[in-house]
Order: C-alpha cells, then sequence, then structure tokens
C-alpha cells in the first residue's frame, strides 16, 4: 500500500528572524498557589499552548512616574537587604578588632575593613557632626531661661507692687505675669489699709504658694513667709533653751493661750503656777519655756514651771561646786536636791573605792557637796560627782564629813581634771 510506505509529514520550519530585528522580553507571569486547583475542560496540549501564549505577550514599555518611583524604592530595599545579608554573614567572623569605630581605626592607623565600607554604602550618607546643625550652646541656654518659670511653690521671690485693688496686690516678680497676693496674705493679723500698706513700687519678699497657672500667675503671700521666719527663730530659741516672755491672751479649760512671734502658743493647766485660777493670768506677761515647737503641725506648746529649771540652768556650769540634799537613793544612784531641779549621783562618780550599799555613804536628808560634770538644759539633766574630791580611794567612807569640809579646796584642782576630760572627749 502506498499510503503505509510515504513518508510522514514533516513540520514547516519556522523562517529565522532577521538579525537586526529586535528581540522581545521574555515575559513571566506569576502564578500564585491556591488551595483549591481550579478545573478545566482544556487537554494538557492545549494548556502548554495557552500558557506559551501567555509568555509571549508583549510587554508595555511606558511605565508611569508613580509607578517608576516605587519600582526604585523596592530596588533600593532590595539592594539594602542584600548588603545587610552579607553584613550578616561577616558579623559571625569578626573580631573585637573589627567592633572599633571607625574613626579609632583611622587614629590607630588601622585602613576601614569591607565590613566599615558596606555599613557606609547602606547609609548613604556621612554622620553629621552638631555644628552641621548650626548649634548655638548660649542660645539654647537662653531660650530654657527664657521659658522657665518663674517661682515654685515653697520658694522665696523678690518683686515691686504695681497695682493694688480691693482683694490683694499684684506684684511683679520677674515672671511672665505677674503674682497675685489675696488680702488676707499680706501680712499677720487684720489688714485694713491694704493700699496705704502697699504703695507702688514697694519691694517686697514674699513665698510663693501656688505655681503659675495657664496664664503665667502665681499665687504669693507675705504672711505665709513671716510665718516661716518665725517658726524658724522660735527653733533657734528652743535649740539655745531660752527663757521667752510671752502675753496671756486667751484661756480654756486646758489653760491659756499666749502670742509668741506672731504664733500662737498654747500653755497646759499643769505647766502654770498657778494652775487652778489660770483664768486670772490673761493680759499678764510670764516667762515660759518650750516642751514641743514643729512647724509641720503647727504646735507651740510653752510651760511657766520649765522656765524656772532653764532659769536655773543658766546659773549653773560644768565644774561647778555645787552643795544639795538628797532627794532619794535609787540602786544606780542618788538623786539630789539643788533648788528647783535635781542631779543624779551615779554610784559610779561616788568614790574610787568599793562600796557594798549606797547608804555606806550617804543617806536620804542628807547634805552633799558635788562638782557639775554634765549639764542637758534640754532634757533637765544634771549629773554629778563625789569621787574627784577624794584623796586616796575610798576616802569619802572612811572620812565623809572631812571630804565635805575640804570639797572648797579639793575642787580646785578637781577642776582642772574635768577641763582636761572634756576637751579629750570633744576630739
Amino acid at each position: 500500500m502506498a499510503g503505509a510506505n510515504s513518508p510522514k509529514p514533516q513540520k514547516p520550519i519556522p523562517p529565522k528572524p532577521a538579525a537586526n530585528t529586535p528581540r522581545k522580553p521574555l515575559q513571566v507571569m506569576h502564578i500564585s498557589k491556591k488551595k483549591e486547583e481550579p478545573t478545566t475542560n482544556l487537554k494538557p496540549n492545549e494548556i502548554q499552548e495557552e500558557n506559551l501564549n501567555v509568555l509571549e505577550q508583549p510587554k508595555h514599555d511606558y511605565v508611569s512616574p508613580e509607578n517608576r518611583r516605587t519600582i526604585d524604592k523596592q530596588s533600593s530595599s532590595e539592594d539594602n537587604r542584600n548588603v545587610i545579608n552579607g553584613i550578616n554573614e561577616e558579623i559571625e567572623n569578626i573580631s573585637m578588632e573589627d567592633l572599633l569605630s571607625q574613626e579609632q581605626k583611622l587614629s590607630e592607623g588601622i585602613p576601614p575593613n569591607k565590613f566599615d565600607n558596606q555599613l557606609e554604602n547602606m547609609t548613604g550618607f556621612a554622620e553629621r557632626i552638631v555644628d552641621d546643625f548650626d548649634f548655638d550652646e548660649d542660645e539654647f541656654l537662653a531660650a530654657l531661661d527664657q521659658n522657665e518659670p518663674i517661682g515654685n511653690t515653697g520658694e522665696k521671690a523678690k518683686g515691686k507692687v504695681i497695682e493694688v485693688e480691693s482683694d490683694g496686690v499684684y506684684v511683679d516678680i520677674g515672671g511672665k505675669a505677674p503674682g497675685f497676693m489675696p488680702k488676707k496674705e499680706c501680712g499677720l493679723g487684720v489688714i485694713t489699709n491694704i493700699k496705704e500698706l502697699f504703695p507702688k513700687g514697694l519691694e517686697v519678699e514674699v513665698l510663693v504658694t501656688r505655681e503659675q497657672n495657664a496664664d503665667g500667675m502665681v499665687t504669693i503671700s507675705l504672711r505665709a513667709l513671716a510665718l516661716r521666719k518665725s517658726w524658724e527663730k522660735v527653733q533657734a530659741l528652743e535649740k539655745e533653751s531660752k527663757v521667752v516672755q510671752v502675753k496671756v491672751n486667751g484661756f480654756n479649760r486646758g489653760g491659756v493661750t499666749c502670742d509668741l512671734e506672731g504664733l500662737r502658743g498654747f500653755i497646759p493647766r499643769s505647766q502654770l503656777e498657778q494652775g487652778e485660777k489660770h483664768d486670772s493670768l490673761v493680759g499678764k506677761t510670764i516667762g515660759t519655756a518650750f516642751l514641743e515647737v514643729n512647724p509641720d503641725t503647727r504646735k507651740l506648746v510653752l510651760s511657766e514651771k520649765k522656765a524656772a529649771t532653764v532659769k536655773r540652768f543658766s546659773e549653773l556650769e560644768i565644774g561647778q561646786l555645787i552643795e544639795g540634799i538628797v532627794l532619794a537613793i535609787k540602786p544606780y544612784g542618788y538623786f539630789i536636791d539643788l533648788g528647783g531641779v535635781s542631779g543624779l549621783l551615779h554610784h559610779s562618780a561616788v568614790t574610787n573605792g568599793s562600796i557594798r550599799s549606797l547608804t555606806e555613804v550617804f543617806k536620804k536628808g542628807d547634805q552633799v557637796k558635788a562638782l557639775i560634770t554634765d549639764l542637758d538644759p534640754r532634757r533637765g539633766r544634771i549629773s554629778l560627782n563625789t569621787a574627784l574630791l577624794e584623796g586616796p580611794p575610798g576616802e569619802i567612807i572612811k572620812e565623809k564629813e572631812k571630804v565635805m569640809a575640804e570639797a572648797k579646796e579639793r575642787s580646785k584642782k578637781a577642776i582642772e581634771i574635768i577641763k582636761t576630760n572634756k576637751e579629750s572627749s570633744n576630739k
């Protein structure tokens, strides 16, 4: 059969493109994988031909400026990622020397390595210095001072009166707005004629009681500053154990009230010499000492009885020979009445010898001459000593009358010993 021996038909060979014919760029289509593959009725050969047709679709040459910028950014980001990936690979093998800054390397004569060059290329710009920003430190500090709030709560401020109203005074203290001082804060006591007390231009020192509001105005007080100064003065008087004279201006069931440096003080009935008729003291001036001074709680408690003790303490000094009567005998020593105050003659300061009982030396009601070795007016304590009057140790036990009779002469030598001991303890 002729048909069986005839040759198979050959596929036509497409003509070769001319050398000058431009070649079309290869087109790639990205096909994302989906959860469910779409069904198709195409045969495998037809699918292959369709894919080839898609790959051979012509590419549009025009790209809009907006798309071009997007492409450039993506390309730049891709380049940076490549650089970072390369740096990460080198980091695994770098040493401490590679971690030195580029400036330190140059100062030590070490050339920059590839790692440094890649970092510089990745950033795309040189590190800027302070001068590049036209930075002026003086102008910066001046700007801070200009915008700093004037007057914090509790701070003192000085200024001049610029305006007086019926409800208060305006004072220029150097802020964006003047400070306002309410009428009740213009001083201690009742203010009757505020315009006469605060003429324009008067220089005053005040205390800031409230920081500036939204308008930049602060609240100030002359009264608060006066009270602060009064408390400071009273605290100094208490520290020095001073006796102060106060005028009684009222009374209640518990005691009497008084005024001291503009502060309200209280004297309990138990601390008055005439506690039973304390109402009769109104209008009188009496001497008092301090029992409690507390600015935080505004507590000022005084005592007329303690004033007598403080006055007696002012008449005593260390090294002084004093005479008193034994009031009581305790296991740790004798309490000696010194005329308004009592001192303690400790058992260790009675004699340089050894005694079995304190009654071997003095008994209650005995008259004693002793030296003052320590004074504490705040706690009302007086320390006494008779052992310094002895010659040989234990002399006061055997010849007490002799030691007491010669106490004045013996005290002269003992005073030098007390002063020496005092100086050595202060060093």
